[in-house]
């Protein structure tokens, strides 16, 4: 076989996947890039508008809303999620009786559907018959049932959530990069004395560096990303309080699959996640600019 025939049947096994990429992911970026500078509906004639939809994003108070919770909830999410994941890596990373069984038990959130996981507390955080509130009422903790999905706790109630079912996923990702670190580092730093706390401190975090950086950047990314379970749970309610941006680019560009009486707003939609992706993008950057230059100090 000769160096053609080579590059030749490498191609044709990778044509399929670029094919598919092309068409479910090229495509429909280009195609919605086009319909930000139209007012189009999803059905009749696409008007051209220019910039119009982007002025109106500015004037948008639900979409800075959603800006500001989507703050909220990934810097709540991350801020609980990511300490505890490695808190528990740390933990199960030793030699404990039934670790494999605490190992896939934590991570187990991780598999299930987003869509099923919000179905499932739903039923448990129902202000009026959830498992939660009876049993707060039962063991005497709380005397009437709390809504924990009303204006005053549903954001805290979807980061929870969220921490759940993140936190299996991140704690696996905090244990590889402690069976990286020798043993012999820990067995010295026991010799010269030095407590749990101190190994801690001095070794596991340091050599966790790049592991951290790595785990901290997909973190962000997707929790800014976010809005499956919140989508199910309280579809952004009530009164906007937990509605994030790609949510809102969903109801836009989906309406009737929310329920909504609102019409399909396809342009503007477009625009608005165009914009959503911005942010993250931007964030993103900001985050590699920050760790790019902690990496040069050290």
């Amino acid at each position: 076989m000769n160096r053609a025939q080579r590059y030749l049947n490498g191609y044709m096994f990778t044509l399929p996947s670029l094919i598919f990429t092309l068409v479910l992911g090229v495509y429909p970026i280009l195609w919605a890039f086009r319909y930000m500078f139209y007012d189009y509906k999803g059905y009749g004639v696409a008007r051209y508008v220019g910039l119009g939809n982007f002025e109106r994003l500015f004037r948008d108070d639900m979409f800075w809303n959603s800006v500001q919770n989507t703050f909220v909830y990934a810097g709540g999410k991350i801020l609980l999620t990511l300490p505890l994941s490695l808190l528990l890596a740390v933990i199960l990373n030793r030699k404990l009786r039934g670790r494999n069984f605490l190992r896939a038990l934590i991570f187990m959130p991780t598999i299930i559907s987003a869509a099923v996981m919000a179905i499932i507390f739903f039923i448990i955080f129902n202000s009026y018959n959830g498992i939660l509130n009876q049993l707060l009422i039962k063991y005497g903790i709380v005397s009437e049932a709390v809504d924990w999905l009303g204006p005053d706790h549903a954001m805290m109630t979807v980061i929870l959530i969220a921490v759940w079912s993140a936190v299996g996923n991140y704690m696996l990702l905090f244990m590889a990069g402690l069976q990286s670190i020798p043993e012999d580092l820990y067995e010295s730093a026991s010799l010269d004395g030095a407590s749990p706390v101190q190994q801690f401190r001095y070794i596991t975090v340091p050599m966790l560096g790049p592991v951290i950086q790595m785990i901290l950047m997909l973190a962000i990314i997707t929790a800014l990303k976010g809005y499956e379970s919140i989508m199910v749970l309280t579809e952004g309610g009530p009164f906007g309080s937990t509605e994030v941006m790609f949510l809102y680019v969903y109801k836009l560009l989906f309406p009737v699959s929310m329920g909504a009486v609102v019409e399909q707003q396809i342009g503007y939609g477009s625009a608005v996640g165009f914009t959503s992706a911005v942010i993250v993008s931007l964030i993103t950057v900001v985050y590699f600019y920050a760790s790019k230059k902690l990496n040069d100090v050290h």
